[in-house]
């Protein structure tokens, strides 16, 4: 089997080599990069599937890079972790919106940084599986593909990032069950998954924003969560 190809994208030169060290340690094939424009440069030459993204990082910043990757139709599907020093909402929120798929705070443990990874590429495999719920979702002139992670309305394709998708997916295949904020994280994340009730709140915005006159179909529960109306 091959080996997973891990980027890791920071400045600091000690994180660096900690990060290399351990990530061949436990089996990866592991690229570097220091600045964001080498990271991008480094995806073109050699695409890894999951990318270790610092958010300070000098010139293009990280939420700057994972803003790339996401509009990039090609680069779009790669797994992103986050590395924050601040540990801030603001920027964990920011970098969800854009489609990362999960989030650390400096100072970390090597251990954890690499079970989250090793959590997040088992997520990407799970949804990507054949044998899962491949159901094609109609409502009205909504179509909603899982087996092609593609969202269309009146055939036309509406962009959608990774967790907004396996949100709206969750939702419209249980129409009319109520949510709970964790209760969506556990599904579309799986419950070792860390994230803020605002977070949430973001991807359902984001998600009415995308779908227009088809937003109103996610309701929201006052005091509860929220539901697909059916």
């Amino acid at each position: 089997m091959a080996k997973k190809h891990i980027l890791v994208v920071e400045d600091e030169e000690d994180i660096l080599a900690l990060l290399h060290y351990n990530l061949v340690r436990e089996g990866f094939r592991v690229s570097l990069a220091a600045t964001g424009e080498e990271g991008l440069e480094t995806i073109d030459e050699d695409c890894p599937d999951l990318v270790v993204l610092d958010l300070m990082l000098p010139g293009m910043d990280g939420l700057q890079v994972c803003r790339a990757l996401k509009e990039n139709a090609e680069t779009r599907q790669i797994a992103v972790v986050m590395v924050t020093a601040k540990g801030e909402e603001a920027d964990v929120v920011a970098g969800l919106e854009l489609g990362a798929d999960d989030y650390v705070t400096k100072p970390f443990s090597p251990k954890i940084l690499i079970a989250r990874i090793r959590s997040v590429l088992r997520r990407k495999e799970t949804a990507e599986e054949p044998g899962l719920d491949q159901t094609i979702l109609h409502v009205d002139d909504l179509v909603i593909h899982p087996g092609r992670n593609q969202v269309t309305i009146k055939g036309e394709p509406v962009e959608l990032t990774f967790t907004e998708f396996r949100v709206l997916h969750f939702l419209a295949s249980r129409p009319g069950w109520v949510f709970t904020r964790y209760q969506i994280v556990n599904a579309v994340r799986g419950d070792d998954y860390s994230v803020t009730d605002r977070a949430v709140d973001v991807q359902i915005v984001g998600l009415r924003k995308k779908l227009g006159s088809y937003g109103k179909y996610i309701e929201t529960v006052r005091g509860v969560g929220y539901r697909f109306k059916g």
